[in-house]
């Protein structure tokens, strides 16, 4: 038992989130890796979702919501972190949710689509009847009429080479990546610096605002963005976040 007054209390919470996942076979134990990577980046962000991130994050709302045929991307880490909230976006956004998985299995994959589907998803693609062109892993299977056709595809916690293949297919990629120097972060074209359990809820927060404004309105919105900027403001918030620490010492 975790005593909520430990100063550590909610990274270790997302932490048994994770293992809990693992023991009930939806999450890989690789996603153990990805999430202490995640974490690490957190810290030197200062676990906060900062401005530029909040930006990025009403930018992707309004995106999803201009988009015609959008599609939520779900893995293991992401069905165990934030299966109420990812359902609730993908209500808001009317965009489907598709599970993709490097390490997969049919097992796991049902498992994902049964464990969604426990916590309320309606709206879901589960074929793996096209593959992604350049991909030669397991990533590259999706929904002919899910991923496959999207034109925008929220792909939180992913890998770089699927992401940059989907951007080829002309598809406007939106990231969630801590790691704002990661070939995901850096192929995105809209990408959120963000703890995926801050994230997701903030862009539901901007899709509930947003969904009143007309067209040219949202329009508007994404055409104002900058992700390299967005980017640099990352890497910049570390360097002062090193600075300081560093300063202490």
């Amino acid at each position: 038992m975790i005593p909520k007054n430990h100063p550590r209390y909610e990274s270790l919470m997302t932490r048994e989130l994770i293992v809990e996942g693992i023991k009930k076979g939806i999450t890989s134990t690789q996603g153990l890796i990805a999430q202490g990577r995640g974490e690490a980046f957190d810290y030197l962000i200062g676990e906060k979702s900062t401005q530029y991130a909040l930006l990025a994050e009403k930018v992707a709302a309004a995106k999803l919501l201009l988009a015609k045929k959008p599609v939520i991307s779900v893995n293991g880490n992401v069905a165990a972190l934030v299966p109420v909230e990812i359902i609730k976006l993908s209500e808001l956004v009317n965009a489907p949710l598709e599970v993709n998985l490097f390490h997969r299995t049919q097992e796991r994959v049902n498992k994902i689509i049964r464990n969604l589907q426990t916590a309320g998803a309606k709206n879901m693609f589960t074929n793996s009847d096209a593959l992604i062109p350049g991909l030669g892993h397991e990533r590259a299977k999706v929904d002919t009429n899910g991923i496959f056709i999207a034109d925008t595809v929220l792909v939180p916690l992913e890998d770089g080479d699927r992401c940059k293949a989907l951007a080829d297919m002309g598809k406007t990629v939106i990231a969630i990546d801590l790691n704002p120097l990661s070939r995901t972060a850096q192929c995105a074209a809209i990408t959120i610096v963000d703890n995926i359990t801050r994230a997701v809820p903030n862009i539901s927060k901007f899709a509930q605002e947003l969904r009143g404004l007309e067209h040219e309105e949202l329009q508007e919105i994404v055409r104002g963005y900058n992700n390299k900027q967005t980017l640099s403001l990352a890497i910049n918030e570390i360097r002062k976040n090193l600075e300081s620490l560093s300063g202490r010492f």
